[in-house]
Protein backbone atom coordinates (compact mmCIF):
# COMPACT_ATOMS: atom_id res chain seq x y z
CA UNK A 1 0.00 0.00 0.00
CA UNK A 2 0.93 3.74 -0.34
CA UNK A 3 2.92 5.00 2.46
CA UNK A 4 0.43 8.27 2.83
CA UNK A 5 -2.29 6.05 3.08
CA UNK A 6 -4.34 5.03 5.95
CA UNK A 7 -5.22 1.11 5.61
CA UNK A 8 -6.20 -2.36 7.64
CA UNK A 9 -3.84 -5.30 7.22
CA UNK A 10 -4.77 -8.86 8.49
CA UNK A 11 -2.87 -11.52 9.53
CA UNK A 12 -4.01 -15.19 10.30
CA UNK A 13 -2.11 -17.76 12.64
CA UNK A 14 -3.48 -21.55 13.70
CA UNK A 15 -2.78 -23.72 16.50
CA UNK A 16 -0.65 -26.61 16.79
CA UNK A 17 -3.83 -28.90 16.61
CA UNK A 18 -4.97 -27.36 13.49
CA UNK A 19 -5.13 -30.45 10.98
CA UNK A 20 -2.73 -28.65 8.47
CA UNK A 21 -0.32 -27.79 11.41
CA UNK A 22 -0.59 -31.67 12.63
CA UNK A 23 0.40 -32.40 9.32
CA UNK A 24 3.64 -30.35 9.44
CA UNK A 25 4.38 -31.08 12.23
CA UNK A 26 4.54 -35.10 11.60
CA UNK A 27 6.34 -34.27 8.23
CA UNK A 28 9.23 -32.67 10.45
CA UNK A 29 9.17 -35.31 13.20
CA UNK A 30 9.91 -37.98 10.29
CA UNK A 31 12.73 -35.59 9.37
CA UNK A 32 14.27 -35.14 12.52
CA UNK A 33 13.94 -38.84 13.15
CA UNK A 34 15.91 -39.49 9.90
CA UNK A 35 18.37 -36.57 10.63
CA UNK A 36 19.36 -37.83 14.06
CA UNK A 37 20.36 -41.10 12.21
CA UNK A 38 21.71 -39.70 9.21
CA UNK A 39 22.61 -35.96 8.85
CA UNK A 40 22.89 -36.47 5.34
CA UNK A 41 19.65 -37.75 5.33
CA UNK A 42 17.24 -37.16 1.79
CA UNK A 43 13.87 -36.12 3.01
CA UNK A 44 10.71 -35.01 1.72
CA UNK A 45 7.81 -36.37 3.71
CA UNK A 46 4.05 -35.46 2.99
CA UNK A 47 1.57 -35.90 5.11
CA UNK A 48 -2.16 -36.37 4.92
CA UNK A 49 -4.34 -36.61 8.29
CA UNK A 50 -8.25 -37.77 8.59
CA UNK A 51 -10.99 -39.34 10.45
CA UNK A 52 -8.76 -42.46 11.89
CA UNK A 53 -6.44 -42.23 9.38
CA UNK A 54 -2.68 -40.85 8.67
CA UNK A 55 -1.11 -40.92 5.48
CA UNK A 56 3.02 -40.45 5.22
CA UNK A 57 4.22 -40.38 1.72
CA UNK A 58 7.07 -38.98 -0.01
CA UNK A 59 10.89 -39.70 -0.67
CA UNK A 60 13.52 -40.95 1.29
CA UNK A 61 17.40 -41.76 0.93
CA UNK A 62 18.97 -42.32 4.05
CA UNK A 63 20.78 -44.32 6.15
CA UNK A 64 18.23 -44.83 8.70
CA UNK A 65 15.50 -47.16 10.18
CA UNK A 66 12.59 -45.41 11.16
CA UNK A 67 9.15 -46.60 12.97
CA UNK A 68 7.15 -44.44 11.07
CA UNK A 69 3.82 -45.43 13.32
CA UNK A 70 5.92 -44.84 16.72
CA UNK A 71 6.58 -40.92 15.32
CA UNK A 72 3.14 -40.41 14.14
CA UNK A 73 1.06 -41.35 17.50
CA UNK A 74 4.20 -39.38 19.80
CA UNK A 75 3.72 -36.25 17.45
CA UNK A 76 -0.33 -36.19 17.72
CA UNK A 77 -0.52 -37.52 21.57
CA UNK A 78 1.61 -34.19 22.48
CA UNK A 79 -0.39 -31.82 20.61
CA UNK A 80 -2.89 -33.14 22.39
CA UNK A 81 -5.62 -35.44 20.70
CA UNK A 82 -5.99 -38.76 22.66
CA UNK A 83 -9.55 -40.06 21.79
CA UNK A 84 -12.58 -39.23 19.00
CA UNK A 85 -13.59 -36.20 21.15
CA UNK A 86 -10.52 -34.58 21.69
CA UNK A 87 -10.13 -34.49 17.82
CA UNK A 88 -8.53 -37.66 17.09
CA UNK A 89 -8.13 -41.66 18.23
CA UNK A 90 -4.43 -41.54 17.73
CA UNK A 91 -4.55 -45.09 19.45
CA UNK A 92 -7.27 -46.40 16.61
CA UNK A 93 -5.84 -45.12 13.71
CA UNK A 94 -4.88 -46.24 10.81
CA UNK A 95 -1.09 -45.34 9.84
CA UNK A 96 -0.08 -45.81 6.39
CA UNK A 97 3.56 -45.46 5.68
CA UNK A 98 4.19 -45.05 1.95
CA UNK A 99 7.76 -43.25 1.62
CA UNK A 100 10.07 -44.29 -0.84
CA UNK A 101 13.90 -43.53 -2.47
CA UNK A 102 14.48 -40.29 -4.01
CA UNK A 103 15.22 -40.09 -7.78
CA UNK A 104 17.86 -41.42 -8.66
CA UNK A 105 18.59 -38.11 -11.35
CA UNK A 106 17.76 -35.96 -8.84
CA UNK A 107 20.03 -37.71 -6.15
CA UNK A 108 22.90 -37.07 -8.65
CA UNK A 109 22.30 -33.43 -9.19
CA UNK A 110 21.99 -32.68 -5.60
CA UNK A 111 25.52 -34.68 -4.15
CA UNK A 112 27.33 -33.92 -7.06
CA UNK A 113 30.89 -35.69 -7.71
CA UNK A 114 32.99 -32.67 -7.19
CA UNK A 115 31.59 -32.49 -3.77
CA UNK A 116 29.37 -29.36 -4.13
CA UNK A 117 26.13 -29.20 -3.38
CA UNK A 118 23.05 -28.58 -6.09
CA UNK A 119 19.90 -27.40 -5.12
CA UNK A 120 17.05 -30.11 -4.44
CA UNK A 121 14.64 -28.31 -6.98
CA UNK A 122 14.23 -25.36 -8.48
CA UNK A 123 11.95 -22.49 -7.98
CA UNK A 124 11.82 -18.30 -5.70
CA UNK A 125 12.47 -18.22 -2.34
CA UNK A 126 11.28 -14.95 -0.14
CA UNK A 127 12.24 -13.70 2.87
CA UNK A 128 11.21 -10.32 4.79
CA UNK A 129 12.21 -8.16 7.58
CA UNK A 130 10.57 -4.31 9.17
CA UNK A 131 11.15 -2.68 12.46
CA UNK A 132 7.35 -2.89 13.48
CA UNK A 133 8.36 -5.46 16.12
CA UNK A 134 11.14 -5.95 18.48
CA UNK A 135 11.68 -9.64 16.61
CA UNK A 136 11.61 -7.46 13.58
CA UNK A 137 8.36 -8.75 11.94
CA UNK A 138 5.19 -7.72 10.75
CA UNK A 139 3.35 -6.55 13.89
CA UNK A 140 -0.40 -8.68 12.64
CA UNK A 141 1.34 -12.08 12.34
CA UNK A 142 3.61 -11.69 15.36
CA UNK A 143 0.54 -11.17 17.53
CA UNK A 144 -1.62 -13.57 16.19
CA UNK A 145 1.28 -16.46 16.74
CA UNK A 146 1.12 -15.06 19.98
CA UNK A 147 -2.56 -15.54 20.75
CA UNK A 148 -2.75 -19.19 19.88
CA UNK A 149 0.42 -20.03 21.67
CA UNK A 150 -1.48 -18.39 24.59
CA UNK A 151 -4.27 -20.33 24.62
CA UNK A 152 -1.64 -23.52 23.76
CA UNK A 153 0.03 -22.60 27.08
CA UNK A 154 -3.24 -22.20 28.64
CA UNK A 155 -4.54 -25.51 27.45
CA UNK A 156 -1.30 -27.81 28.33
CA UNK A 157 -1.01 -26.27 31.71
CA UNK A 158 -4.56 -26.73 32.55
CA UNK A 159 -5.47 -23.40 33.54
CA UNK A 160 -8.30 -23.63 30.73
CA UNK A 161 -9.13 -27.51 30.95
CA UNK A 162 -12.04 -26.82 28.76
CA UNK A 163 -9.61 -25.84 25.57
CA UNK A 164 -8.66 -28.60 22.81
CA UNK A 165 -6.22 -28.46 20.57
CA UNK A 166 -7.38 -26.78 16.91
CA UNK A 167 -7.91 -23.24 17.13
CA UNK A 168 -6.97 -19.45 14.57
CA UNK A 169 -6.52 -16.25 15.11
CA UNK A 170 -6.77 -13.08 13.02
CA UNK A 171 -5.32 -9.83 14.15
CA UNK A 172 -6.24 -6.57 12.05
CA UNK A 173 -3.96 -3.69 12.23
CA UNK A 174 -4.63 -0.25 11.03
CA UNK A 175 -1.52 1.36 9.63
CA UNK A 176 -1.23 5.95 8.77
CA UNK A 177 1.68 6.70 7.09
CA UNK A 178 3.30 3.36 6.68
CA UNK A 179 3.57 2.73 10.21
CA UNK A 180 1.13 0.42 12.99
CA UNK A 181 -1.37 2.45 14.40
CA UNK A 182 -3.71 0.49 16.66
CA UNK A 183 -5.34 -3.11 16.48
CA UNK A 184 -8.65 -2.80 15.06
CA UNK A 185 -10.09 -6.26 15.50
CA UNK A 186 -9.02 -9.60 17.11
CA UNK A 187 -10.61 -12.97 15.72
CA UNK A 188 -10.32 -16.41 17.73
CA UNK A 189 -11.74 -19.57 16.84
CA UNK A 190 -10.78 -22.14 19.88
CA UNK A 191 -12.04 -25.64 20.20
CA UNK A 192 -13.49 -26.32 23.75
CA UNK A 193 -15.29 -28.92 25.65
CA UNK A 194 -19.10 -29.13 25.07
CA UNK A 195 -19.51 -28.60 28.92
CA UNK A 196 -18.31 -25.27 28.40
CA UNK A 197 -20.92 -21.84 27.36
CA UNK A 198 -20.30 -19.99 24.74
CA UNK A 199 -20.13 -17.30 26.86
CA UNK A 200 -17.71 -19.05 29.37
CA UNK A 201 -15.73 -18.98 26.34
CA UNK A 202 -15.81 -15.78 25.32
CA UNK A 203 -14.83 -14.65 28.55
CA UNK A 204 -12.08 -16.74 29.35
CA UNK A 205 -10.70 -15.43 25.42
CA UNK A 206 -11.01 -12.13 25.86
CA UNK A 207 -9.84 -12.07 29.88
CA UNK A 208 -7.01 -14.74 29.64
CA UNK A 209 -5.77 -14.60 25.79
CA UNK A 210 -6.13 -11.57 24.32
CA UNK A 211 -6.33 -9.13 27.35
CA UNK A 212 -2.74 -10.63 28.03
CA UNK A 213 -1.73 -10.79 24.49
CA UNK A 214 -2.22 -6.81 23.12
CA UNK A 215 -1.18 -4.38 25.41
CA UNK A 216 -3.87 -1.79 26.01
CA UNK A 217 -2.22 0.98 24.59
CA UNK A 218 -2.24 -0.94 20.87
CA UNK A 219 -5.39 -1.48 21.10
CA UNK A 220 -7.62 0.57 18.75
CA UNK A 221 -10.83 2.22 21.38
CA UNK A 222 -13.22 0.65 19.19
CA UNK A 223 -11.52 -2.91 18.93
CA UNK A 224 -13.69 -5.86 17.80
CA UNK A 225 -13.15 -8.70 19.53
CA UNK A 226 -15.09 -12.12 17.79
CA UNK A 227 -14.48 -15.07 19.36
CA UNK A 228 -15.50 -18.35 17.62
CA UNK A 229 -17.92 -16.53 15.27
CA UNK A 230 -20.45 -19.49 14.34
CA UNK A 231 -20.87 -19.91 18.04
CA UNK A 232 -19.70 -23.04 19.27
CA UNK A 233 -16.60 -24.92 18.34
CA UNK A 234 -16.76 -28.68 19.96
CA UNK A 235 -15.62 -30.51 16.61
CA UNK A 236 -12.37 -29.61 14.97
CA UNK A 237 -8.92 -31.15 14.26
CA UNK A 238 -8.79 -33.73 12.22
CA UNK A 239 -12.44 -35.37 12.81
CA UNK A 240 -13.85 -31.98 11.20
CA UNK A 241 -11.38 -31.31 8.78
CA UNK A 242 -8.36 -33.11 6.47
CA UNK A 243 -4.99 -31.95 6.96
CA UNK A 244 -2.14 -31.37 4.52
CA UNK A 245 1.72 -30.72 5.17
CA UNK A 246 2.08 -27.47 3.19
CA UNK A 247 -1.22 -26.00 3.46
CA UNK A 248 -0.19 -22.99 5.36
CA UNK A 249 2.63 -21.39 4.35
CA UNK A 250 1.35 -17.97 4.68
CA UNK A 251 1.04 -18.32 8.49
CA UNK A 252 4.57 -20.19 8.48
CA UNK A 253 6.07 -16.82 6.83
CA UNK A 254 5.18 -13.45 6.95
CA UNK A 255 1.25 -13.36 7.30
CA UNK A 256 0.83 -11.87 3.36
CA UNK A 257 2.81 -8.88 4.05
CA UNK A 258 5.44 -10.05 1.12
CA UNK A 259 5.87 -12.23 -1.85
CA UNK A 260 5.71 -16.31 -1.33
CA UNK A 261 7.66 -18.31 -3.55
CA UNK A 262 4.96 -20.73 -3.64
CA UNK A 263 7.25 -23.87 -1.95
CA UNK A 264 6.32 -25.13 1.90
CA UNK A 265 8.73 -25.93 3.87
CA UNK A 266 7.80 -28.72 6.32
CA UNK A 267 9.43 -32.48 5.53
CA UNK A 268 12.14 -31.01 3.39
CA UNK A 269 15.60 -31.42 4.42
CA UNK A 270 18.11 -28.13 4.01
CA UNK A 271 19.14 -29.20 0.32
CA UNK A 272 15.59 -28.52 -0.73
CA UNK A 273 16.20 -24.68 -1.20
CA UNK A 274 12.42 -24.25 -0.46
CA UNK A 275 13.56 -24.30 2.93
CA UNK A 276 16.71 -23.73 3.17
CA UNK A 277 17.34 -20.83 0.85
CA UNK A 278 13.65 -19.47 2.27
CA UNK A 279 16.06 -19.45 5.34
CA UNK A 280 18.79 -17.12 4.13
CA UNK A 281 16.67 -14.50 2.99
CA UNK A 282 15.44 -14.21 6.03
CA UNK A 283 18.46 -14.12 7.58
CA UNK A 284 19.96 -11.74 5.16
CA UNK A 285 16.86 -9.34 5.40
CA UNK A 286 16.83 -9.23 8.77
CA UNK A 287 20.45 -8.38 9.46
CA UNK A 288 19.52 -5.13 6.63
CA UNK A 289 17.18 -3.96 9.14
CA UNK A 290 19.24 -4.84 11.81
CA UNK A 291 22.29 -2.95 10.71
CA UNK A 292 19.58 0.32 10.12
CA UNK A 293 19.89 0.25 6.53
CA UNK A 294 16.34 0.23 5.90
CA UNK A 295 12.87 -0.30 7.67
CA UNK A 296 11.73 -2.92 5.69
CA UNK A 297 13.67 -5.12 3.45
CA UNK A 298 12.32 -7.93 1.27
CA UNK A 299 14.49 -10.49 -0.26
CA UNK A 300 14.22 -13.00 -3.19
CA UNK A 301 16.61 -15.70 -4.43
CA UNK A 302 16.07 -18.25 -7.06
CA UNK A 303 17.80 -21.40 -7.97
CA UNK A 304 17.81 -24.30 -10.24
CA UNK A 305 17.78 -27.81 -9.49
CA UNK A 306 21.29 -29.46 -9.51
CA UNK A 307 22.90 -26.04 -9.75
CA UNK A 308 24.71 -24.47 -6.25
CA UNK A 309 24.36 -21.11 -6.89
CA UNK A 310 21.46 -18.83 -7.04
CA UNK A 311 19.87 -17.75 -10.38
CA UNK A 312 18.72 -14.57 -9.13
CA UNK A 313 19.08 -12.27 -6.20
CA UNK A 314 17.33 -9.42 -5.77
CA UNK A 315 17.04 -6.76 -2.37
CA UNK A 316 14.21 -4.54 -2.35
CA UNK A 317 14.15 -1.84 0.74
CA UNK A 318 10.25 -0.48 0.04
CA UNK A 319 11.74 3.19 -0.12
CA UNK A 320 12.63 3.33 3.76
CA UNK A 321 16.61 2.39 2.61
CA UNK A 322 19.65 4.64 3.68
CA UNK A 323 21.58 2.92 0.97
CA UNK A 324 21.72 2.07 -2.49
CA UNK A 325 19.91 -1.75 -3.08
CA UNK A 326 22.55 -2.45 -5.65
CA UNK A 327 25.32 -2.07 -3.52
CA UNK A 328 23.43 -3.70 -0.81
CA UNK A 329 23.27 -7.03 -3.24
CA UNK A 330 26.76 -6.50 -3.99
CA UNK A 331 27.66 -6.46 0.40
CA UNK A 332 25.00 -8.92 0.67
CA UNK A 333 27.41 -11.51 -2.05
CA UNK A 334 29.96 -10.63 0.00
CA UNK A 335 28.87 -11.24 3.44
CA UNK A 336 26.22 -14.05 3.41
CA UNK A 337 26.57 -17.66 1.46
CA UNK A 338 24.40 -18.36 -0.96
CA UNK A 339 25.48 -21.75 -2.45
CA UNK A 340 22.97 -24.43 -1.17
CA UNK A 341 26.03 -26.04 0.68
CA UNK A 342 27.31 -22.08 2.19
CA UNK A 343 23.60 -21.77 3.27
CA UNK A 344 23.54 -25.59 4.91
CA UNK A 345 26.71 -24.59 6.46
CA UNK A 346 26.70 -21.08 7.54
CA UNK A 347 23.10 -21.84 9.32
CA UNK A 348 24.04 -25.39 10.97
CA UNK A 349 20.85 -27.20 8.90
CA UNK A 350 21.74 -30.56 9.50
CA UNK A 351 20.30 -30.70 12.58
CA UNK A 352 16.99 -32.48 13.90
CA UNK A 353 15.83 -28.76 14.45
CA UNK A 354 12.93 -28.82 12.43
CA UNK A 355 9.60 -30.30 14.84
CA UNK A 356 9.87 -26.88 16.55
CA UNK A 357 9.52 -25.13 13.47
CA UNK A 358 6.41 -26.60 12.29
CA UNK A 359 3.60 -24.49 14.30
CA UNK A 360 4.05 -20.57 15.46
CA UNK A 361 5.59 -19.86 12.76
CA UNK A 362 9.23 -20.44 11.05
CA UNK A 363 10.27 -16.84 11.45
CA UNK A 364 10.50 -14.33 13.95
CA UNK A 365 11.11 -16.67 17.81
CA UNK A 366 14.40 -16.01 18.42
CA UNK A 367 15.35 -19.67 19.44
CA UNK A 368 19.02 -21.31 20.04
CA UNK A 369 17.96 -23.27 17.08
CA UNK A 370 16.83 -20.95 14.55
CA UNK A 371 20.12 -19.62 13.20
CA UNK A 372 18.24 -17.49 10.76
CA UNK A 373 16.90 -15.26 13.24
CA UNK A 374 20.51 -14.09 14.39
CA UNK A 375 21.48 -10.82 13.85
CA UNK A 376 25.56 -11.35 13.58
CA UNK A 377 25.98 -9.85 10.43
CA UNK A 378 24.32 -6.44 11.16
CA UNK A 379 27.85 -5.14 11.75
CA UNK A 380 29.86 -6.24 8.26
CA UNK A 381 27.25 -4.81 6.62
CA UNK A 382 27.11 -1.55 8.69
CA UNK A 383 30.88 -1.52 7.99
CA UNK A 384 30.39 -2.52 4.75
CA UNK A 385 28.82 1.64 3.87
CA UNK A 386 31.41 2.88 6.71
CA UNK A 387 28.78 2.89 9.53
CA UNK A 388 30.64 2.45 12.73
Amino acid sequence: MPPNKSYLFSSESVSEGHPDKVADQISDAVLDAALTQDPNAKVACETLITRGLVVVAGEMTAKASLDVPKIVRETITLIGYTDRDSGFDVAGCRIENVMGRQAPEIGSAVEQANGEIGAGDQGQMFGYATDETPELMPLAISLAHRLVRRAAELRHSGRLPWLRPDGKSQVTVRYDGGRPIFVEQILLGLQHSPSVSEKEVREAAIREIIESVIPPGLRSPSIDFIVNSSGSFTTGGPEADTGLTGRKTIVDTYGGSCPHGGGCFSGKDPTKVDRSASYMARYIAKNVVAAGLARRCTVQLSYALGRPDPLSFMIDLHGTGQVDEERLVSAAREIFPLTTRGIIQALDLRRPIYKQTAAYGHFGRELPDFTWERRDRAEALGAYFGQK
